[in-house]
This record gives C-alpha cells, sequence and structure tokens, in this order.
C-alpha cells in the first residue's frame, strides 16, 4: 500500500483545490443556494435542469424525500406516490430549514458541481486514510493523521449542510474556509513527512520563526478578506450587479485593516526572501511565494481601482489559500527535525 500513498495524497491535495476553486465560483455567481436542501440537490442526486420538475401536476410520480416548489415555499415528499386531480397536503411536508424558494438551473449545476468536487475529494481521503495502514509499524503518526484528514472531511461537510440551512450566514462560511486550508495543511504535512530529503539546507531558526508568523498573517488576511467579501454581497443586494463602481465606495473598517495588512503581508514575506538569498539556501518555495503575494496584490488593485474584472474575486481567494499552502510547505521544510520515510 506504501506506492499508493504519495500519490493519493497528491491527488486528495489536488481535489481538495479544486473544491477551494469551486467553492470560490460558487460565491462569484452567487450559487450558493443553488440546492436549498444536503445532500441531495432539491431531493435528487442528479439536480433538475429545468423548473418544470420541481412543480406539482397531477398525474406525476414523486419518490419520498423529492421537492417541490409550491406557493413559494418547498415541499418534501413524504412517501412514494402518483399525484391526483388535486394536490394532497397528506402527501407532502413543508421543508422546515429554511424558506428560501428559488430554483436556477445555473445557481444549481454550479452549487452541485461544487459538491461533487467535495464528494470525490472526501472518497480521495478516505483512500488515502486506508493506504496509510502500511505505515503503521514505522510511523503511526502518518496513519493517525491520515484519519484525522477523514474526519475533517466529514466535519467539512457537516459544515456545508449548515451553510446551506443557515442561508449562508457569514461566520459560517468564513469557518468553512478555514476547515479546508486546515485539511490542505495536514494534507501537505502528509507529503513532506512522507517524503526522503536527498539534501537539506541548514537549519535556520529565524527563518522558521518568521515563516509561522507569515502563516498566521496569511490566515488573518483570509479570513478578513471573507469578511470584506459579504460586505460586497451585502452592496450587490443594496445596489445591484450593475453598479460595481459602488460596491466599494463605502468600505467598512474590515476592509481597511486587509489593505494596510497586505502591506505587511509583503514586507514579511520580503524580508524572509532576502535572509534566504543572502544565506544561498535552497528554499526554492520562497519563489512561488513572492509571484503568488504578487498576482494577489494586482488582483486586489484591480478589483478595487477597475471595479471588479470578471473572475477577480475568485482568484484573489483561490491565491490566498495556494498562499496558506506554500507557506506551510515552507514552515514544515525549514523544521528542524524532518521524519522521512518513502521516496517521492
Amino acid at each position: 500500500m506504501l506506492k499508493y500513498y504519495r500519490p493519493l495524497a497528491k491527488i486528495s491535495l489536488i481535489l481538495v483545490y479544486l473544491v477551494i476553486i469551486a467553492g470560490a465560483v460558487v460565491r462569484m455567481t452567487g450559487s450558493g443556494m443553488g440546492c436549498p436542501d444536503w445532500p441531495k440537490c432539491f431531493g435528487y442526486y442528479i439536480p433538475p435542469t429545468q423548473e418544470s420538475e420541481l412543480l406539482w401536476e397531477p398525474g406525476k410520480e414523486f419518490k419520498e424525500g423529492q421537492v417541490i416548489i409550491r406557493e413559494e415555499a418547498l415541499y418534501v415528499a413524504a412517501g412514494d406516490f402518483r399525484t391526483q386531480n388535486r394536490f394532497n397536503e397528506r402527501n407532502w411536508e413543508p421543508y422546515e430549514k429554511h424558506d428560501y424558494a428559488v430554483f436556477n438551473a445555473t445557481h444549481t449545476w454550479i452549487e452541485y458541481l461544487n459538491r461533487l468536487l467535495g464528494a470525490l475529494a472526501g472518497l480521495a481521503t478516505l483512500f488515502l486514510a486506508i493506504a496509510s495502514f502500511g505505515y503503521w509499524k514505522k510511523n503511526k503518526t502518518i496513519t493517525l493523521v491520515s484519519w484525522a484528514v477523514v474526519v475533517g472531511m466529514l466535519f467539512q461537510a457537516w459544515l456545508g449542510a449548515t451553510v446551506v440551512y443557515s442561508l449562508l450566514l457569514p461566520v459560517r462560511i468564513t469557518l468553512h474556509m478555514v476547515m479546508a486550508l486546515v485539511i490542505v495543511a495536514l494534507l501537505i504535512y502528509l507529503l513532506q513527512k512522507t517524503k526522503i530529503d536527498v539534501s537539506k539546507p541548514p537549519y535556520n531558526q529565524k527563518i522558521n520563526r518568521l515563516l509561522w508568523v507569515a502563516l498566521a498573517l496569511t490566515m488573518v488576511q483570509i479570513i478578513l478578506g471573507t469578511q470584506v467579501r459579504q460586505f460586497i454581497d451585502t452592496q450587490i443586494d443594496m445596489l445591484g450587479e450593475g453598479a460595481k463602481n459602488l460596491w466599494l465606495s463605502q468600505p467598512e473598517l474590515q476592509f481597511y485593516i486587509h489593505r494596510t495588512l497586505s502591506l505587511v503581508v509583503v514586507l514579511l514575506n520580503g524580508w524572509i526572501a532576502y535572509i534566504i538569498f543572502a544565506g544561498k539556501l535552497a528554499y526554492s518555495k520562497i519563489y512561488w511565494v513572492l509571484t503568488i503575494i504578487g498576482i494577489e496584490i494586482l488582483t486586489g488593485i484591480a478589483m478595487y481601482y477597475f471595479d471588479f474584472p470578471f473572475a477577480s474575486q475568485p482568484l484573489h481567494l483561490v491565491l490566498a489559500a495556494l498562499l496558506f499552502g506554500l507557506q506551510f510547505y515552507l514552515v514544515l521544510e525549514t523544521q528542524k527535525k524532518v521524519t522521512t520515510g518513502e521516496t517521492s
């Protein structure tokens, strides 16, 4: 099983990042309530493509749990039956999780694809955990952390359900994002700890400590960014999609903190890079860190000064998640002691 472990870990990490990308697209398109129930979508494993599938009609067959929209409310089939000439309330139960009863095919399928990627990522991490038993005798930590990833994915799925049931409550969206980053960190840890380093640069305590600070700052920035995004969503609801130039005309305090801290991010990571370059240390991931920070700043400038160009918001979020992953990899790479396992 050992030969499959690292490929499975890499696949799991890629899929988790694809879920993050899909989640960013969901936010950009306002598709968060495209599926008003969970884990199914309008009671279907494969969601409907047109509203007529969700309307009550005489002589139509329904399965238990399927959902209809009737009089601007959701109703759930209480069992398997064929409808008669009149609507029979005894066959239906009101959906009580929330009162959002809107169907938009585009939003539904964007949200469905997000969930589908989440399910694939969950399966990949389960296979990873099973393969981790090959490490049990030599390094139990790898097996335990691998199963912690599975638990994290289950918790993340539950969080996804609570996000829907809460009608996209901001604090739950933020927690959902933070949990995704925790899973990313665990997978990167597993990849790092099962890799044999042919050559390792000298340990530098200063770099390691600065990287921890940079990582914490990135997490703060991501959390602040989700709050700024929620403010923008509110402005969109108030002003409309066509008023992009007004979305940040009167920003809240979180925006100014987020923008100011971005300068701190640049300076801190630039200092870390200077120490690495001056010491001629072989931490090559720092080049990617600097590149992503540069693009991240450009997307932030584009959103503020050029009225949110297409895809700038999801790109900004995805870049932040990639930055977090790279910084965490560097943190592990600069640790004093590295547990090694199989070759990559």
